[in-house]
């Protein structure tokens, strides 16, 4: 018996000392792999965005006309689940560097941010065509609501020569523009005309950007993957059919005004060209005050159009104005005028024709969507507070959580002609409340 329990004791302690040395390796190891990941400087993070909106009207096909994003009458949305894992990359000095980004957009937004530069019906022909497989249906056809974005993929590198030069190369966000696809870059809730149908929201090919001075910067890119004038092409289709992309940015000494100056070009499928020109002026009238006014303008030669071949203009005139009235709670106003000269550019509801595929069949649902030459007129009242300031809420997750509140007006009026794209009205209020978590 007491061999057999010197043997048990002796057999205990090797277990034990194997599991602590096994414990110990782990550590080693998980440790290790932390340093690893740090030293490398690679940052995870992401967001998460949703909220509600109530349409006055009262919708009964339950969508807010031809408003994106927000896009759905009298419901929750959660409109954006985005995870990114970069690595930020210098923008100065004198050693080479490299690095990028991934993310991945879950939520009712994905539809809106996919690369659908290759449209199912082609512009000028009006023949069914392929889309292509980059993010497009990677899930939740079911749900017609909810899918899967890869809205950004990309390597860049540094490269020291002159003041340094910055290249991308993969799927980014246009440098163009003001407003974006991330919640938490934008102020209001609800976006313009401007953004979903008046510009591209990524491209797909390179980017440089080059600082020549403290007031001075310039970017140039070439795009590819898309027959939408380099307007958010993918990595599967038309990768011969390249344009180009170039902005200007000018920064005053004290910092207070930004200008810039940039726009696509390029061609559709059978060769056809797409301009598209946008300004942004910035400016700090107070250090509480800011104000943004934003202009864009776009052509594309023979488009399809129910009148006929024809030639399609659009542009918008977008103004904000925001003012800090307390270190956590700013208010703003935003206004915007959309002329779509031949009813290409805005549908209602937007998300029927995102989802549509070559054989007219949309995922998002059996309801027919709209369009008509109209100038459509919008304005925001808008409020932003992070509480956990005031609060004193020291909890990293809800740290810097942003809630934000919007009053808006739409209304549209045909251009010679009658159209009520409002669920058969000419004019909606909406009410939303939504927040944001970053982390």
């Amino acid at each position: 018996m007491k061999h057999i329990s010197k043997n048990n004791n002796t057999m205990a302690f090797a277990a034990i000392a194997t599991l602590l040395i096994f414990v110990d390796l782990n550590t080693a190891y998980a440790n290790s792999l932390t340093n690893l990941y740090q030293q490398s400087g690679l940052e995870f993070g992401g967001w998460i965005n949703g909220g509600a909106t109530y349409n006055a009207n009262n919708p009964s096909d339950g969508f807010n006309g031809a408003v994106t994003f927000a896009d759905r009458a009298n419901r929750f949305q959660l409109n954006q689940l985005n995870l990114y894992l970069q690595r930020n990359v210098e923008s100065e000095g004198t050693k080479w560097d490299i690095g990028g980004r991934f993310d991945f957009l879950f939520g009712t937004d994905a539809i809106y941010t996919q690369a659908f530069g290759i449209s199912a019906f082609d512009e000028n022909t009006g023949e069914p065509s392929d889309r292509g497989n980059w993010d497009l249906n990677l899930c939740c056809n079911s749900t017609r609501t909810y899918g899967i974005a890869l809205p950004q993929a990309y390597l860049e590198a540094y490269m020291p020569l002159g003041n340094g030069l910055n290249i991308k190369a993969g799927h980014f966000y246009t440098p163009l523009g003001y407003e974006t696809v991330p919640a938490p870059d934008n102020f209001f809730y609800t976006r313009a005309y401007i953004l979903n149908s008046g510009e591209p929201f990524t491209h797909t090919g390179f980017l440089g950007s080059y600082t020549i001075n403290q007031n001075w910067m310039v970017q140039g890119g070439a795009t590819t993957g898309s027959a939408t004038g380099g307007w958010d092409g993918g990595f599967d289709k038309q990768l011969d059919n390249w344009g180009g992309l170039a902005n200007i940015l000018w920064t005053s000494n004290d910092k207070r005004t930004l200008a810039q100056l940039g726009g696509t070009y390029g061609q559709t499928a059978v060769g056809e060209p797409w301009i598209m020109y946008s300004t942004v002026l910035q400016h700090w009238i107070t250090p509480k005050t800011h104000m943004v006014l934003h202009h864009t303008h776009g052509w594309a030669a023979n488009i399809n159009l129910p009148g006929g071949i024809q030639n399609a203009a659009w542009y918008s005139i977008n103004t904000h104005l925001t003012y800090d009235l307390l270190r956590d709670l700013s208010i703003g106003i935003r206004a915007e005028r959309f002329h779509d000269r031949n009813g290409w550019r805005v549908f209602s509801p937007y998300r029927i024709l995102s989802a549509l595929n070559n054989k007219g069949v949309s995922y998002a649902g059996n309801i027919p969507f709209i369009s008509a030459p109209a100038d459509y007129y919008a304005v925001t009242l808008g409020m932003n507070w992070k509480p956990a300031k005031r609060l004193g809420i020291g909890w990293k997750s809800v740290r810097n959580i942003s809630i934000r509140k919007n009053i808006r007006y739409d209304r549209a009026d045909g251009i010679d002609m009658a159209f009520r794209p409002f669920d058969g009205r000419k004019d909606q209020f909406l009410f939303s409340l939504d927040a944001t978590i970053p982390f």
